[in-house]
């Protein structure tokens, strides 16, 4: 005798076992998705395209040595941590602001593209400007320096805190920065070359040494002739000088703290060589018109002076 088969019970069971194990799996906690730490948080890099402010055009780059003089704005109150914009240097990155004034260094992280205005070269965060010692509202002289911090000093950062301070900038460097930003023109892109530290004060000019005399050789003597008495002659007045040009123009090249350093770049680019206080300048010049100069200031930025520039004669 055959027993009756159920066909609903193993059906019901299946039903049972799946509707628990949906239970137990909707009973486990979730990993927590782990933040990125590390340098990969400070990636992507992002470097972007050309722009222009104005009738100056800003194209972003990824230099490594980047060492600029300029001035410092303060953003508004919403911008949080250590921060900073700059218009060039790709995003993330960090660098050491300097106080011109002061010699107080501090570590920014760069995270946003700007300001948008040609006369300030770096935006800080109120906390930044604070740590540095800006006013809000300021408008100050600093030197923005690329570096490459320990990751320790950039977690501070990413967090919202803020690294410790570097030392101070000695005042020796501090004349030098700002004697470049006294020279540049405040509505270009500032060069980023980074300035060179006077090695020794030059020495005291030396006067020319004077040739050796040399005596001539005596000219055979001509027969002799009747004396005729030769009329008195007028003397003529000495050429007055010619009084300078005013307006004219140079090219200055560079100044060297060293003399035989200027002279030599002088012999290089037919140059001049000019004392202005503790350094020797090198010129190029003088032109009367920025046209007739132009081609000059080209040769010498070819020969590596960036920082080359066209400039009164006075």
């Amino acid at each position: 005798m055959r027993l009756p088969v159920n066909r609903v019970l193993p059906l019901a069971t299946l039903i049972l076992l799946g509707t628990a194990g949906a239970a137990i799996g909707k009973g486990r906690p979730e990993t927590p998705v782990q933040p990125v730490t590390g340098p990969a948080a400070d990636y992507p890099v992002v470097v972007g395209k050309p722009f222009t402010i104005g009738d100056t055009v800003w194209t972003p780059t990824d230099q490594l040595n980047y060492d600029a003089v300029g001035y410092a704005g303060v953003g508004d109150a919403g911008l949080a941590g250590v921060t900073g914009a700059h218009k060039t240097l790709p995003l993330p990155c960090y660098v050491e602001v300097t106080a011109l004034d002061t010699g107080r260094t501090i570590l920014v992280r760069l995270e946003r593209r700007g300001p948008m205005v040609n006369d300030v070269l770096v935006e800080l965060s109120p906390m930044a400007a604070t740590q540095l010692g800006l006013a809000p509202g300021s408008h100050s002289p600093v030197r923005v320096r690329r570096v490459n911090p320990p990751e320790q000093e950039r977690a501070m950062l990413r967090v919202g805190g803020r690294a410790p301070e570097r030392m101070e900038t000695p005042q020796g460097l501090l004349r030098v920065l700002r004697r470049k930003l006294a020279e540049q023109s405040p509505l270009m892109p500032p060069p980023s070359k980074p300035p060179e530290m006077p090695t020794m004060l030059p020495a005291a000019a030396k006067p020319a040494p004077k040739p050796a005399f040399i005596p001539a050789e005596p000219k055979p003597a001509l027969p002799a002739r009747a004396a005729t008495p030769a009329a008195p002659e007028t003397p003529k007045p000495a050429p007055a000088a010619k009084p300078a040009q005013k307006g004219s123009l140079v090219v200055q090249v560079a100044a060297f703290s060293v003399e035989a350093n200027a002279r030599k770049v002088a012999r290089q680019l037919g140059g001049d060589v000019s004392r202005a206080g503790k350094f020797w300048r090198v010129r190029l010049g003088p032109f009367t018109n920025r046209a007739q100069a132009g081609p000059a200031l080209e040769k010498a930025r070819h020969a590596g002076y960036s920082d080359a520039r066209i400039q009164s004669a006075d």
